[in-house]
């Protein structure tokens, strides 16, 4: 058996090896799922029952809203619409396709593609400003996301951007009190 590969990208928090064991078999079953999910909903429609928080009905929209219709146009291929539902549905049916092509691949070849974290820090920074950045776009497109009628509320912009930056803030925090610690280790 030859030794793991590891490809690497300068700074970036996440690495990939190459390896001869499968380490995201979880992964494959989840975007089985989700890919028999969306392909149930582009046939048969959207389930008829209402997924919303009661944050949602006072006009406050929160990263995931509007991910299911994203993933239903995206598997009808209305790629426009996906993405104004919520631009996460047209990557994650793209990772699901994805993940089964690395399944696909690592059978044939008994080779496997693994990710791993490099950074949990750096991973978390990204991950905050990420879901800070999708919940004000979510909030701006609010009148798509909600049942006609329904008005949208400005306070839904300043929590949306204050839940990102708590949780920004967060991490940041929990990196630097790790960094700290380990330079206080170090000196002793």
């Amino acid at each position: 058996m030859r030794p793991d590969k590891e490809i690497t990208l300068p700074k970036a928090p996440i690495g990939v090896r190459v390896s001869a064991k499968d380490g995201h078999r979880w992964l494959t079953v989840l975007a089985v799922g989700g890919l028999v999910a969306g392909g149930l909903m582009a046939v048969f429609g959207l389930p008829p029952v209402d997924l919303h928080g009661p944050a949602h009905h006072l006009g406050i929209m929160s990263p995931t809203c509007g991910g299911t219709r994203s993933v239903w146009a995206a598997m009808r291929g209305d790629l426009a619409a996906s993405w104004r539902y919520n631009p996460i549905g047209i990557p994650l049916v793209l990772g699901a396709v994805a993940t089964l092509v690395r399944f696909a691949v690592g059978l044939v070849t008994g080779r496997w593609l693994n990710v791993f974290v490099r950074s949990w820090s750096a991973l978390g920074m990204l991950g905050g400003i990420f879901v800070a950045l999708l919940s004000l776009n979510q909030q701006l497109h609010a009148d798509v996301l909600r049942v006609s009628g329904e008005g949208s509320a400005a306070l839904g912009l300043f929590v949306n951007a204050a839940l990102g930056l708590v949780v920004t803030a967060l991490v940041v925090g929990i990196h630097y009190r790790a960094v700290r610690g380990s330079v206080d280790r170090s000196s002793e």
